[in-house]
């Protein structure tokens, strides 16, 4: 899952990968990332993807041994898959882009706004506690970059995720975004004051799926608006 203005870094290691990134250096093109629908990952010719992914911008490049890199990508456009071109040596496909609406109601959405950073800066303090991590993040003013970036800080399963990144409207994305804190706090709070009474145990997943204690983990992912 990539929304816009998230972070992606990746190891390229697989070879058609490895060419995939040539290619997108050598034309100075983004490639694009879909949530998998049906199939596996690694080594399946008919994997199917999510209709609506986004464009991965790639920056930061650092060459390895074997044609491998390391590289820091930023998530750029949605877009929706129209069909898929071909599947070797990797899944090309031809999109649309998809645009992003214009607020019709600024004192609704201001309204909206305000209501969800207070929801959201309760949530991350929360999640702060629980995981024993720093983080520091302020809600853009920009309503549409602030629908992405709370999705992509929720600690839900994928498939809401990729709800959420299909939504064409924004206030639509923030009221299912408040939606979900409202439902996850009390999760959360539950999980902390369990936490506190038994502090050597080992910690629960957190409220709405997996707790990503890996690469994956929200703490260890950044946000961008450039």
């Amino acid at each position: 899952m990539l929304f816009p203005g998230a972070v992606l870094n990746l190891h390229i290691f697989e070879p058609r990968y490895k060419q995939m990134v040539s290619e997108c250096l050598q034309g100075g093109e983004p490639f694009g990332v879909c949530l998998i629908r049906e199939g596996d990952e690694a080594g399946d010719p008919n994997v199917m993807p999510y209709e609506v992914g986004t464009t991965a911008e790639i920056g930061d490049v650092t060459p390895l041994e074997n044609g491998r890199y390391y590289i820091s990508s930023v998530g750029r456009r949605r877009f929706k898959v129209e069909r898929i071109v071909a599947r070797e040596p990797f899944l090309t496909v031809e999109v649309s882009y998809i645009p992003e609406d214009e607020t019709e109601d600024p004192g609704a959405m201001d309204s909206l706004l305000r209501e969800i950073r207070a929801v959201f800066r309760d949530y991350l303090r929360l999640l702060v506690e629980f995981s024993g991590m720093h983080a520091d993040i302020d809600l853009p003013e920009d309503p549409i970059d602030a629908s992405f970036l709370i999705g992509d800080a929720l600690q839900v399963a994928d498939s809401m995720k990729q709800r959420l990144l299909e939504l064409s409207s924004t206030e639509q994305r923030l009221t299912v975004e408040l939606g979900f804190l409202r439902r996850l706090l009390p999760q959360l709070r539950s999980l902390l004051e369990r936490k506190r009474e038994a502090p050597q145990a080992q910690h629960a997943a957190a409220p709405g799926g997996s707790f990503r204690t890996n690469q994956e983990k929200f703490f260890g992912k950044h946000f961008s608006l450039n």
